[in-house]
């Protein structure tokens, strides 16, 4: 017997007998003379018994499995959190509820405090799953600075033992020092998102071994990926192709290992997915979707951006220095002329029109910074003509 069936038939048993119970009360009640047949009596209950078995399924089962399916797909910290909320909530209310209790004006003693302890009920459960990661960033820092405190301890009970034995001096702090270090070590994983996946620059990074660490790709960014893969539009697909066997490539290096995850938020937009699941796993988002960057900077979520890692690691040029660069285009005020280094960074020469096509020898003059990169001025250096051939574009 399935569930529902039960359900309907315990409903149909209570409603007919609660019926059943106001018939024959009514009809035994003497001051209203009403003498009602026992046949109607037992009509009118199974009426309300059948009454109560088709409306059971929108009463009860339909509101069960909503609250059933809300509480799966809700997380474990939000339903702790909305537990210590709500008896929170439920303190408060009892220690309101004793002078509320002493109120006699229009009868606020018997309903208020019914009133005041759903109302703090809710507000605890609700306060305490919307600040969630506060609270349990300030419990941490509460566990971690009485961690801190106790290895300080027993650091300093080791180093006087050591003292004590005529030891080096200063080996338990060192101790106590790696211990707190330890404890406050945070993830090793880091979120890969689509983007950086498709740049490919991630997978000649990872090599030069400067990310430590974890890159954990979710199941659907993997599916984002090969959604772009059988894209109709070429430039698409071909993007989507190339970002795949860069996944090939960086599970086969032995450099960072590359962990597929599972884990999912309960959002449609994979950016809103990425920075939920970085707020609570407490790891970085390595990307470089200018707007993914700056949604997780507001939400607190640490971004490493590949583009401005390669902005970082552009070579320096200060005013005065010399360099050889080919002017390819004509610049946007009369007589500039415009040339390119390896990593693209623009260089606009005055009076550079003249050498249009032609490699010369520039002096810089000044560099400026903006949010689109970094952009180099320069005029061509005295007593320097075209050069014949084409060196290698770099600082002389």
């Amino acid at each position: 017997m399935s569930g529902r069936t039960i359900v309907r038939a315990v409903a149909f048993v209570v409603a007919t007998a609660a019926a059943l119970d106001v018939g024959f009360s009514i009809s035994n009640a003497r001051p209203l003379k009403v003498d009602l047949p026992w046949e109607a009596v037992v009509g009118g209950a199974l009426v309300i018994g059948i009454i109560a078995v088709v409306a059971t399924p929108l009463l009860i089962i339909a509101p069960y499995r909503w609250l059933r399916e809300l509480i799966r797909k809700a997380e474990v910290s939000d339903l702790i959190a909305g537990v210590v909320g709500l008896i929170v909530g439920l303190l408060i209310a009892a220690l309101l509820a004793f002078p509320l209790a002493q109120v006699r004006v229009f009868d606020i003693d018997t309903w208020a405090p019914s009133v005041v302890a759903l109302i703090c009920g809710y507000l605890g459960a609700a306060v305490a799953v919307m600040r969630r990661n506060d609270f349990s960033h300030l419990v941490s820092l509460m566990f971690a600075g009485r961690a801190a405190r106790r290895a300080a301890r027993e650091a300093q009970e080791r180093d006087g033992e050591e003292r004590d034995d005529h030891e080096e001096p200063g080996a338990g702090r060192l101790r106590g020092f790696g211990a707190s270090k330890k404890n406050a070590r945070n993830s090793d994983k880091i979120l890969v998102d689509t983007s950086a996946i498709i740049d490919g620059r991630i997978a000649d990074i990872c090599q030069t071994g400067f990310v430590n660490g974890t890159l954990v790709i979710p199941r659907f960014v993997l599916e984002e990926l090969q959604h772009i893969a059988d894209s109709a539009d070429s430039l698409r697909r071909n993007r989507g192709r190339r970002g795949l066997e860069i996944l090939q490539r960086l599970q086969k290096d032995e450099m960072v290992p590359v962990e597929i995850s599972d884990a999912d938020a309960d959002t449609p937009e994979v950016d809103a997915k990425l920075v939920k699941l970085a707020r609570q796993w407490r790891c970085p988002i390595i990307t470089n979707d200018f707007n993914l960057n700056r949604v997780a900077e507001l939400q607190g979520v640490k971004v490493l951006n590949i583009n401005e890692l390669a902005h970082a690691v552009k070579p320096i040029l200060l005013p005065g220095e010399d360099m050889v660069i080919k002017i390819m285009q004509d610049g946007k005020e009369a007589g500039q002329g415009v040339g390119y280094l390896d990593d693209g960074t623009m260089i606009v020469v005055e009076n550079g029109r003249a050498y249009m096509n032609s490699t010369i020898e520039v002096t810089v003059t000044r560099v400026l910074q903006t949010v689109a990169g970094r952009m180099i001025f320069a005029h061509p250096k005295q007593n320097s003509g075209p050069i014949a051939s084409v060196r290698r574009t770099g600082t002389a």
